[in-house]
């Protein structure tokens, strides 16, 4: 029996259909290895770029704070088993009144260094704003003592404040001034120490109130200057109304460093530098949680004190982001 074939419209037998074209065998193909390489890579790479940090910061930052945090809540001495003890290293730092003397020197000594500091580095970079002769050398000149180390520093100025024979009794003498204890008395030796911190930063802000002045537009005091605004005139109207976020950016980075405070009083002090002299006249909380960790070798509460100056720096941020904030206001309004 036959079968009868049906043909198509144009003549063609059914089964001769056209072949599919190489661009659409192409795309039903999977992707290559190359595309799926390099749809990996888009994705990946900025992971991968960003990962080195986070996992310095996680193996050197984050986990030291977390253990330090588990510490303070725990008895623990050199050499020893943790023991739990909940908040009594937190309670204990609050009956000890070495604590508080080191907060309040931790204080003192800050508003001593902090605020001439930042009043010297605002009239340097005030001065090397304008055209003066050799200016680049004076700007160079006042980052020296940052690049400084802090031994050497602060070195140099144990021998100027010496009790016997340094240079300044010297000059005091000279003038008719009695002789100054620097190292023994609480006020001379914070006013000692806070000499070279004020030595050693006011160049390194001095050169940031400089890049953020030469920021300021030059109409604004081209326009003072027309209105018969003089030079103190123009300083006070144009140019710190203009770099306020950075007055307030150094004021919070000078106030978290004092905080930090512990280079300078320790090697100040010499053998009784960690307890800030014999009656611990300028030991800082820096110094108060270095003694209490490798001197006492009680690192539950060395672990508090690192907590409480946590918590202090946030507090000091925190303030700073209201004060931003008011700012901010204040310019939309």
């Amino acid at each position: 029996m036959a079968t009868s074939v049906r043909a198509t419209s144009d003549g063609s037998p059914p089964s001769s259909r056209p072949a599919p074209s190489t661009s659409d065998q192409r795309g039903s193909r999977p992707p290559g290895w190359r595309t799926r390489l390099y749809r990996f890579d888009t994705k990946a790479s900025p992971y991968a770029y960003v990962a080195p940090f986070f996992i310095l910061f996680a193996a050197f930052g984050l986990f030291p704070l977390i253990y330090t945090g588990w510490l303070s809540l725990h008895q623990v001495e050199l050499g020893s088993h943790a023991k739990w003890v909940g908040f009594d290293n937190y309670t204990g730092l609050w009956d000890n009144e070495f604590f508080w003397k080191a907060l309040r020197n931790t204080f003192t000594l800050g508003v001593l260094s902090t605020v001439p500091q930042l009043l010297m580095a605002l009239g340097l970079a005030h001065l090397l704003n304008y055209k003066l002769r050799g200016r680049g050398f004076f700007r160079v000149a006042v980052l020296a003592p940052y690049a400084t180390s802090v031994a050497a520093a602060t070195l140099v100025f144990i021998q100027m404040f010496n009790p016997d024979y340094g240079m300044i009794n010297q000059i005091f003498g000279h003038l008719g001034f009695g002789h100054v204890d620097w190292e023994s008395s609480k006020w001379p030796a914070q006013i000692a120490i806070s000499t070279i911190v004020t030595w050693r930063w006011t160049g390194y802000n001095a050169l940031i109130y400089l890049a953020a002045m030469q920021a300021v537009p030059a109409d604004l005091y081209e326009a003072a200057a027309l209105d018969g605004a003089s030079r103190w005139r123009q300083f006070v109207s144009v140019t710190i109304p203009s770099i306020r976020p950075t007055i307030l950016f150094t004021i919070i980075v000078s106030t978290i460093g004092a905080t930090q405070l512990f280079g300078e009083p320790l090697m100040f002090g010499g053998g009784v530098g960690v307890t800030g002299g014999t009656d611990h006249q300028y030991q800082t909380l820096s110094l108060y949680m270095y003694d209490k960790g490798w001197n006492v070798g009680e690192l539950g509460q060395a672990s508090a004190v690192a907590w409480v100056m946590l918590l202090i720096l946030l507090l000091i941020g925190a303030v700073n982001l209201l004060i931003a904030r008011s700012n901010r206001r204040k310019l939309g309004a």
